[in-house]
């Protein structure tokens, strides 16, 4: 794969490029009656991009709706169990409206699908984050939603099924293939491409056809701009590190992308290590991935020899799926950034001495990255003194059922 000088590439916003590629990622693998509307979103977004009004109207929502800017909380309990004279902060999207970073891309699209004239949102949900963020949105602006979730997740997150039907949303079950978020993405595609001219699909990773992932990617830079002046505020440098969960990835690249022209910083995503590293156990894509295309754009997936896509595995349901989006390959490819894994058990020990030593519930994907941090800091892999952000994506309360059975509790 082709070698870029990252710094300069991000300092002239140089990615993507005007085909929607970074590097050798990214693009457009679509049937070709997507390619207009594509056209059409890209053309639509530029324009968005461009208009003081609606960046306001954006900047204004983000505050009184979402509840923005999200605090950067030292969290001094946890830092004393990770290393000495470490300090840990967490960016708390859990704060956030709905509970999660899902909300930031969730209101601008939708703003977006209103300005183009479309009223009927399609939306994939893997844990239900975005599925719930979709449903509010839809509900505030008075777009008729449709969210297609997998048969598994559904069961494993009935709380926030319950959630986006009583915000007025139509729930789709999907009982094709593993019945998580790959078949629920599979499934709007075709729905998406029936109903091409009415129909906008709030896409919910930084993943997927461009313009999608640079489209989600900037509705979620709010969280590493935040960051980056909050830290500046509260310490007076940058971090040494960060870390995110990465599923597809969008809130690893929303903390990411404002600190990638600052080399010093180290950018770790966590993905799902799930019950083992064989085949079909995990979802760490970056870490035993090769690239490959799935849902419409070339990135690194997981897939058999003869190209078929693997089943997955993650107690988390967020973090389930076996791609991710294109800006990540590209990172990994010029070492910007680290892409490592943690499996359920470490997952479960993060959330766990979390919730005990701070009063803090994390989600169970952003628990994927807390406990991997524990885990280096127990194996004296943290440096002493060391400044960490976390990127704290959702908060747990949509995970108890699961959590509670992993740790065979009767509820």
């Amino acid at each position: 794969m082709q070698q870029t000088n990252i710094k300069n590439a991000y300092e002239h916003n140089h990615y993507p490029d005007e085909r929607g590629h970074f590097g050798d990622y990214g693009g457009k693998f679509v049937p070709e009656n997507l390619m207009a509307v594509l056209a059409e979103l890209e053309a639509a977004y530029k324009d968005a991009q461009q208009d003081p009004a609606f960046q306001e109207e954006l900047k204004r929502e983000l505050s009184s709706y979402v509840g923005r800017p999200t605090t950067l909380h030292y969290v001094p309990r946890f830092s004393e169990r990770v290393g000495k004279n470490v300090k840990i902060y967490l960016k708390r999207e859990d704060l956030a409206h709905t509970g999660a970073h899902k909300i930031n891309n969730a209101l601008g699209q939708g703003m977006l699908a209103k300005r183009m004239g479309k009223k009927r949102i399609i939306a994939e949900t893997g844990a239900g984050q975005h599925g719930v963020a979709t449903a509010t949105i839809c509900a505030k602006l008075g777009l008729d939603c449709i969210i297609y979730m997998g048969e598994v997740d559904i069961q494993r997150q009935s709380l926030n099924v319950f959630r986006m039907k009583l915000l007025g949303a139509e729930v789709r079950s999907v009982n094709s293939g593993t019945k998580t978020l790959k078949d629920a993405i599979n499934e709007a595609i075709r729905d998406w491409v029936t109903n091409v001219e009415t129909t906008f699909y709030m896409f919910g990773t930084a993943a997927g056809p461009a313009p999608y992932p640079r489209i989600v990617r900037d509705f979620q830079a709010v969280i590493g701009i935040e960051a980056r002046q909050q830290i500046m505020q509260q310490e007076g440098r940058l971090p040494d590190s960060i870390y995110a969960c990465i599923g597809g990835g969008s809130n690893a690249i929303g903390i990411f992308y404002p600190f990638a022209d600052a080399p010093e910083v180290k950018l770790i995503g966590v993905e799902a290590g799930g019950s083992s590293m064989e085949e079909g156990q995990h979802a760490s894509t970056l870490v035993a991935g090769r690239p490959g295309v799935l849902h419409g754009a070339m990135s690194y997936l997981l897939q058999s020899d003869d190209g078929q896509i693997l089943d997955t595995h993650s107690i988390s349901a967020g973090l389930d799926y076996p791609g991710v989006g294109p800006e990540h390959s590209y990172m990994k490819d010029t070492g910007r950034a680290t892409y490592v894994s943690a499996n359920d058990a470490t997952a479960l020990k993060g959330l766990e001495v979390l919730s005990r030593t701070e009063g803090i519930i994390p989600a169970l994907e952003s628990a994927h990255a807390i406990g991997y941090v524990l885990e280096q800091g127990e194996q004296g892999n943290i440096p002493e003194g060391s400044l960490i952000v976390i990127n704290l994506s959702g908060r747990g309360d949509k995970d108890m059922m699961t959590v509670a059975k992993a740790f065979n509790v009767q509820l």
